[in-house]
């Protein structure tokens, strides 16, 4: 009985032990750029958040959705905050299916700004059949939905580099540091100079990862700063009335003889 325990304990160090090693040899650690609306008082950097829906309007809405967003987002404060003459001409560049008009047939009209963002494909296996199988996933809370958040989608962005000897890729799948496995089949998205940003800031692949995960970042949760500056309310709020509870018991208790 007791060899049989000292077996099984033997079995689970081994398997432990194993575990460990092959995560330790797939994991790299993420890149992170500094992020703004990081921290307890992060916000949003406005100009960041513009370059980063021109990076996804240009290069990745060919591929992914965010249905999630609506166009009267970009107005709102707290994110890009394009102004509402900015966002109708936006809108008004895609076409959305609406209807039944009145004699009952469906129509397409120019986007509003209440409808939400209009995807690439019309259904999931429109998608799927137009990209080898894969689901190119919705973008609209994908910095929330995946471990590392930010700084794993900016990880992925940047992690592709040549096929390490030894390693071999089918067709149509690519090399890539921080993907599970290391083997994506999405191909690099981001080349230098690869979108002319109206501000003049340098289009490097670094920016434009750092730009697009910002705009990603905002889209998943809108309502950051908001939460931020509530939070620091609550805390500057709840230590005034810490002191002054404090101070209220000691008046209380000084008039308290003490027994000798």
């Amino acid at each position: 009985m007791k060899n049989i325990i000292k077996y099984i304990f033997f079995v689970i160090i081994v398997v432990s032990y194993n575990s460990n090693s092959f995560g330790a040899e797939n994991s790299a650690k993420l890149l992170n750029p500094g992020w703004s609306f990081k921290g307890f008082t992060g916000t949003f950097d406005r100009a960041s958040l513009q370059r980063g829906y021109q990076v996804y309007t240009e290069v990745c809405a060919a591929c992914h959705s965010m249905k999630y967003l609506s166009y009267r987002n970009l107005s709102e404060p707290g994110g890009p905050e394009f102004s509402e003459e900015q966002v109708k001409i936006i809108a008004s560049q895609f076409e959305v299916i609406d209807g039944p008009n009145s004699d009952g047939d469906m129509y397409t009209r120019a986007a509003r700004l209440s409808d939400n963002f209009v995807g690439p494909y019309a259904n999931e296996q429109a998608a799927r059949a137009l990209n080898g199988g894969a689901y190119p996933p919705d973008m609209s809370v994908l910095v929330k939905a995946r471990k590392g958040g930010a700084d794993y989608i900016y990880s992925v962005l940047l992690g592709y580099g040549e096929t390490p000897s030894g390693v071999t890729l089918d067709d149509g799948v690519y090399y890539n540091t921080y993907i599970s496995g290391n083997k994506i089949k999405m191909a690099n998205p981001l080349t230098e100079g690869l979108v002319q940003y109206s501000d003049g800031t340098s289009a490097t692949e670094e920016q434009m990862a750092k730009d697009v995960v910002t705009f990603l970042a905002w889209a998943a949760e809108p309502h950051l700063e908001a939460r931020h500056k509530i939070g620091f309310r609550a805390i500057l709020y709840l230590i005034v009335i810490t002191i002054l509870v404090y101070f209220s018991m000691k008046k209380i208790w000084s008039r308290i003889e003490t027994e000798v």
